[in-house]
Order: C-alpha cells, then sequence, then structure tokens
C-alpha cells in the first residue's frame, strides 16, 4: 500500500498564477463563458469525438453524455478552477478528486491536448468576435496552468503505483457472485489463476470496463468495499434501470448483472481515488471516525469500516446510513458485524420506510437522517457518500454541528461531485 498521499496533494497546492494583466480578462469574461456554457460544450464533444470517436467509445461515459453531466462537469471544473486562480482560493480538492479519476482511466498527457484544441474551438464558434485576442490568451492560460498542475499530480500517482503513465488496466477473474438484493450484486475479484490483485487505500475505487455488443469498452468506477490485504477485492453494482425521466440504462452495471458469473474475466484498473481513511490520519491515529452514507454510497464505507476492523483500532467509530426501506439497506449486516469487532463504534441507521420493522443494524430511526439524534465528536473526520440531495442535506448540518470543513471529505456517484 502506498503512503505519499500528502505530498502528492502539495502539487495540486501550487498551481502557477495567473499572469497579472489576465486576472480583470477572467474576471470579465466569467459570467460570458458561464452564459454560453450550455452552447460551448455540446459542440465542444460533438466535434472532440467526431474527430476522436476512441474517446466516446473507449473511455467517455457514455450514458454521462446523453445526459449532458460529463459536459457540466468538465465546463464547471475549468471555471471553477478560474475563480479559485483569481480569488486566490485552494484548487487541492477539485484537482485532486479530478486527477484520480483521470488515472483511474488511463489518461495521459497527450490527451490534454485534444481536449484543449476542439474546447477553444467551441468557444470561439459560439462566442465569435467576443474572444479577442486577449481573452483567447487569458483563457488559454487558465487551461494550462490547470492541466499542467494535473498532469505532474497524474505522473506522480502512476509513479507511486510504479506504472508508466496510462498503463493502470489489469486482469481480474469473479471468484464469487452474491445477488443482494432484486438490483444489487456484490462481485468478488482475483487475479488471473489465483494470482493477487494489488492492495489499496480503504475508500478507493477501480474502473471496471467491458466490451459491450456494439464493441465499445465501457468503464464505470466502482468502490472497493472490503479491507485491504488478502489479494482480492469486492465491489457493490447496483443496477441502473431506464428511469421515467429520461436516465438511460446503466450499459456497465446491466452487463455485470446480466453476464458476470464466477469465472468470468474483467478489465479493471489499478486502485485510485482521495475519498480515503488516510485523511483521517494527517494529525492523529486517533481521531474519530465517523462514515455517513445513502444508497449504495455504503460500499466505500463498509471498506473503511473493515480497515479499521482488521487493524483492532481503538478509535471512537461512528457509522451512519440512510436508506429508503430496511430492505435497500445492502450489506447491513456485514456493517454490523465489522462494527461488532470495534472496541468503541456505534451504528445508527435511518430508514424512510419500514423503520418500525428494522431490528438495526444498530439504533434504527424513522425518516431522513437527522444529526441531532448523534452525538457528534467535535474532533472527527467525518467520511460522506450518496446522491447529490443527500450531500447537500448533510454536509451543511455537520458544518451546522461544529465540524470543521477541513474534516468533511465526500464523494459523490457523479461527475461533477467538487461543486457539491
Amino acid at each position: 500500500m502506498t503512503t505519499s498521499l500528502i505530498s502528492l496533494e502539495s502539487i495540486l497546492a501550487r498551481p502557477r498564477a495567473l499572469s497579472p494583466h489576465n486576472v480583470p480578462v477572467i474576471r470579465e469574461t466569467l459570467p460570458v463563458i458561464g452564459a454560453h456554457i450550455d452552447e460551448i460544450t455540446p459542440l465542444f464533444y460533438t466535434t472532440m469525438f467526431d474527430n476522436h470517436p476512441e474517446l466516446i467509445r473507449d473511455t467517455f461515459n457514455r450514458g454521462n453524455q446523453k445526459l449532458g453531466a460529463q459536459q457540466r462537469a468538465l465546463a464547471a471544473s475549468i471555471a471553477t478552477f478560474a475563480t479559485m486562480l483569481v480569488d486566490g482560493k485552494s484548487p487541492v480538492d477539485l484537482l485532486s478528486r479530478i486527477g484520480h479519476k483521470h488515472a483511474s482511466l488511463g489518461i495521459t498527457p497527450d490527451q490534454y491536448q485534444i481536449v484543449h484544441d476542439n474546447l477553444f474551438a467551441a468557444i470561439a464558434r459560439v462566442l465569435g468576435d467576443a474572444v479577442t485576442p486577449e481573452v483567447a490568451e487569458a483563457w488559454d492560460e487558465v487551461y494550462w496552468i490547470m492541466a499542467s498542475v494535473l498532469i505532474d499530480f497524474e505522473k506522480g500517482l502512476y509513479a507511486e503505483a510504479q506504472v508508466e503513465p496510462g498503463d493502470v488496466f489489469r486482469t481480474a477473474t469473479v471468484v464469487a457472485r452474491e445477488d443482494v438484493t432484486d438490483s444489487v450484486a456484490v462481485f468478488t475479484l482475483a487475479g488471473p489463476d489465483g494470482e493477487r490483485l494489488p492492495d489499496f487505500r480503504p475508500g478507493q475505487y477501480t474502473s471496471v470496463g467491458v466490451v459491450l455488443p456494439d464493441g465499445a469498452r465501457q468503464l464505470r468506477q466502482y468502490s472497493l468495499s472490503t479491507a485491504s490485504g488478502d489479494g482480492t477485492w469486492r465491489i457493490g453494482v447496483r443496477r441502473v434501470d431506464p428511469a421515467a425521466g429520461g436516465c438511460p440504462a446503466g450499459e456497465v452495471s446491466g452487463w455485470l448483472h446480466a453476464t458476470a458469473a464466477v469465472g468470468t474475466t474483467l478489465q479493471v484498473t489499478l486502485p485510485f481515488g482521495d475519498l480515503v481513511l488516510d485523511q483521517a490520519d494527517a494529525e492523529t491515529a486517533s481521531a474519530p471516525v465517523v462514515l455517513c452514507s445513502a444508497g449504495i454510497g455504503i460500499t466505500p464505507m463498509l471498506g473503511m469500516l473493515a480497515q479499521l476492523a482488521a487493524e483492532e483500532t481503538s478509535r471512537r467509530v461512528l457509522v451512519l446510513h440512510a436508506d429508503r426501506s430496511p430492505d435497500q439497506h445492502v450489506l447491513a449486516g456485514e456493517v454490523a458485524g465489522e462494527a461488532s469487532l470495534l472496541a468503541d463504534a456505534e451504528v445508527h441507521s435511518w430508514y424512510e420506510d419500514g423503520a418500525d420493522t428494522a431490528s438495526g443494524p444498530g439504533t434504527v430511526h424513522h425518516g431522513l437522517m437527522d444529526l441531532s439524534a448523534v452525538p457528534l465528536p467535535a474532533d472527527a473526520h467525518v467520511f460522506l457518500c450518496g446522491s447529490a440531495g443527500f450531500l447537500q442535506a448533510v454536509r451543511p448540518a455537520f458544518l451546522a454541528a461544529g465540524i470543521p470543513e477541513d474534516r468533511l471529505h465526500a464523494e459523490l456517484f457523479a461527475p461533477n461531485d467538487w461543486l457539491v
């Protein structure tokens, strides 16, 4: 297992300053870019995929593209970074999340030039004469400052994993499958011929790639939900069914549910991700830990909890989970089992429906998660994972309860989680 997470993130804390003459240009044009972003991004992606069809076939999430989520995420990241540059704010959280996702997809430095060329061509087409040489120069500098920092960070991630940039894909075999509900299956993976899979940090994820009937290789990221160290990985996959609101079916989750059985070979990537237990170790190894999740967001929390149990930690550990009903609360028994191995652990479960029929895990509450029902240690590190609505509700609640913002560590299973 690697140990240089904090030193790697220091790369992100010191981006080159924007040239002084470009600062007012960026301030003045941020509203213009924002006002036209819904025109710029579809044109950018259409042009880029026309020029490089292998990207939409083998790298980009086609489901997110149909919904526009990936387009908004990229545009938001550049605009957010530009705002941070001119306001002097730290971009560490933003860039760390992007860099880990890029490494998990095997992104290489040459691909930044592809994005640059197609993005700026789209901006010029949409804004026309408004893109003066001065405006083009200023935004070009923003992009390459962001790109250069990410490239250096991602090179560090690859070096830490002891691989060449982009060389993250490996072969794994399904050695066990458990269908825990109608829509969630848990797969245990091992290396081919019983070889060990690499160790990982509790909370990290792997990208699973499958070749679909049309020949496209699509990638989705799944959290590792066990302790590290025995050479196997475990992932929980919720099947994404088409929704009435137009959400397309999950291509990878559907394929895994329908096809993956014991003996199936999968393409996986080395583990990455910055929502990791290491973040609670920066100051002290005894800081209390709060693991807070909703729905399938329980998977990285179970991985952290299992690691704490394996280490026989004496830390105070609170496990907080919200779900629609007890029968939708996947891996609840495992959470209870791992928590029972700890010297000082407490579990709380909230259910919108059926709370009166549930016997656990831990203390059961009716309705949405209410932090006033739980005594939160003021010096705790809090880890959050769930839907956008869940994170938008609980983050302010933790802040109001006195948890410092720098001790709140969150991840959303969506492209634009830095905006939550």
